[in-house]
């Protein structure tokens, strides 16, 4: 799904930019006030922080056991855990 900015000229919904579709594409507008979205930061393109600002935002914020990143598939698959000597 795509946004696009427009606006309403009391008859017919105007983007402000152009759209790649073809003439008489069939669309399904859902409308939303632009004053009722989410400030957008600086550090964001269309509302959504880039992936490396999400990784930021998440780093040192996981929780689990100590040896979590040497015994992954232990926790994620339930397989026996290695011993210490082969990580």
């Amino acid at each position: 799904m795509v946004a696009i900015k427009g606006h309403f000229d009391g008859k017919v919904f105007v983007p402000d930019e152009p759209v790649d579709l073809p003439r008489g594409e069939a669309v399904v507008l859902h409308v939303q006030r632009a004053a009722e979205l989410p400030a957008v930061s600086s550090n964001s393109t269309n509302g959504q922080d880039d992936a490396w600002a999400v990784l930021k935002k998440m780093t040192g914020t996981a929780e689990g056991p100590a040896d979590w990143s040497a015994q992954h598939d232990h926790y994620l698959y339930g397989t026996p855990k290695r011993p210490e000597n082969d990580k």
